[in-house]
């Protein structure tokens, strides 16, 4: 590691975090964290990371991580429903951490250079995972049963503990994330940047009035979103008279769209800025979508493909606007939070539009749908006018954000040759030590008693050699 930081750090003749200069030769383009070789790799096991989890996410019996996907898929094998209601447990445990994780990673290596495609491809991946867990499990479930020779929890369990297979590729991508982010904290000396403010849950209070705004966005949009989805292939079948292939066919549809099209948008808001315009977008094409749903009998096709890239730019242009709102050391904190709400919400939302499906029907639930979306529009307007008055980044342009960025980055490397320049002054005037108290440190750290006046021949000494 030393070796590698040397190199990394020799040609630019810094210390290296106070090593030694290194020879003027530069790591290999796949190895240095500050070339685009290497982002590219770290980017691709950022989104195989959440492939697993994703993959288990849209299998009613699915698990995050290899623990809880095993714990599972033995209560299915064994026929045993606490035991799988265990594994839920362990999901809403881990699964939520893995997406903070994930967030952060992102964060870290790409703010200020291409975080909106890097959260567009994560989302990409993860709906990747869902389309392909939907089209292979209930195949692998097919071989289960034919090798077998019948169909039961055993056939269930076994097929889960196949389909388990891909938290293992996620886990093994983890491992490696982390190994490179800590090479690259080493490599980099991120260490020394950081203030040492400690991460606290009590960090909530002093969260900004834009990002409470952020989370209730998140909230009250997605709340329209995935119950609606868990609810629509009967109401597709009840109110448009589609068949069960059809309404599973258009129900997917939000799905299959957001993934080619999540790196596309994320790569437009790269390019363009104004993130809170993006989200207002979005969330008025949602509100749009819900009301065709609701009040008209047009072609459902029209208003589930809107829906699809409203869904895929919102995520494009909200969450990596946490980290213009947080310090960097409370972006873990803040992303939980955010993903705690959100799963409170949506966990609330469901209840609530179950109970109205059963005493109202479908048109409240759409009506209360659409509900949820205006209050997710009005807290985008508020934060619209919050950040103009507070003077905020959050709707800066992407020409203007790489303009102050870059000056930034010039001051903090102006300041870092100060600091350098003075602890090189500081060094030449620090006295040189001579053959003589050389010889006299060295046999005091052996314990050998010198005479009194040698001690103080040495401070003379090194006091004319200041004085000189």
């Amino acid at each position: 590691m030393a070796e590698e930081q040397r190199a990394l750090l020799g040609a630019e003749g810094g210390d290296g975090c106070g090593g030694s200069p290194g020879p003027p030769r530069a790591l290999p383009a796949a190895c240095d964290p500050r070339r685009l070789p290497h982002r590219l790799l770290v980017l691709a096991l950022m989104c195989f990371l959440g492939f697993g989890s994703y993959f288990c996410y849209d299998n009613p019996a699915a698990l995050q991580t290899q623990v809880q996907r095993v714990v599972f898929a033995l209560g299915a094998l064994f026929n045993t429903f606490w035991l799988m209601e265990v594994g839920r447990f362990i999901f809403g445990i881990g699964g939520e951490s893995l997406a903070v994780a994930q967030n952060t990673y992102a964060v870290s290596w790409f703010k200020g250079k291409e975080l909106n495609l890097v959260f567009g491809l994560q989302l990409s991946m993860a709906r990747i995972g869902s389309t392909v867990n939907m089209n292979i499990m209930g195949w692998i479930y097919s071989r289960v049963q034919d090798l077998l020779g019948y169909a039961g929890p055993s056939t269930l369990g076994l097929a889960l503990l196949i389909g388990g297979v891909t938290c293992l590729f996620s886990l093994s991508c983890a491992l490696i994330l982390a190994y490179l982010d800590r090479r690259a904290e080493k490599l980099l000396c991120k260490e020394q940047g950081k203030t040492g403010e400690v991460i606290k849950l009590t960090d909530v209070k002093d969260f900004s009035l834009s990002l409470w705004l952020i989370f209730v966005i998140c909230v009250c949009y997605y709340a329209a979103v995935f119950p609606f989805i868990g609810l629509g292939k009967v109401f597709f079948i009840e109110k448009f008279r589609f068949s069960p292939q059809e309404a599973s066919a258009i129900n997917s549809i939000v799905y299959i769209i957001s993934a080619p099209m999540s790196p596309v948008f994320g790569l437009l808001v790269d390019k363009v800025g104004k993130n809170i315009i993006w989200v207002l977008c979005a969330v008025v094409t949602t509100l749009a979508s819900h009301i065709m749903l609701a009040f008209t009998f047009w072609n459902p096709w029209i208003a589930m493909c809107l829906l699809g890239v409203a869904y895929s730019l919102l995520a494009c242009a909200l969450w990596p606007m946490v980290a213009f709102v947080v310090p960097e050391h409370q972006l873990g904190t803040a992303y939980g939070f955010m993903q705690s709400i959100q799963n409170l919400g949506l966990a609330v939302i469901a209840i609530a539009a179950g109970m109205i499906l059963d005493t109202r029907g479908y048109l409240f639930l759409e009506v209360f749908f659409s509900a949820c979306v205006c209050l997710s529009l009005l807290a985008v307007v508020m934060l619209y006018f919050v950040n103009h008055l507070t003077g905020g980044d959050l709707n800066w342009s992407a020409k203007k954000r790489a303009k102050l960025q870059k000056a930034a980055a010039s001051e903090a490397e102006e300041q870092e040759r100060l600091r350098r320049q003075n602890e090189d002054d500081l060094a030449k005037l620090l006295p040189k030590a001579d053959a003589f108290s050389l010889r006299n440190k060295y046999l005091s750290r052996l314990g050998a008693q010198l005479p009194g006046h040698y001690s103080s021949c040495f401070s003379t000494l090194a006091h004319r050699s200041v004085l000189k």
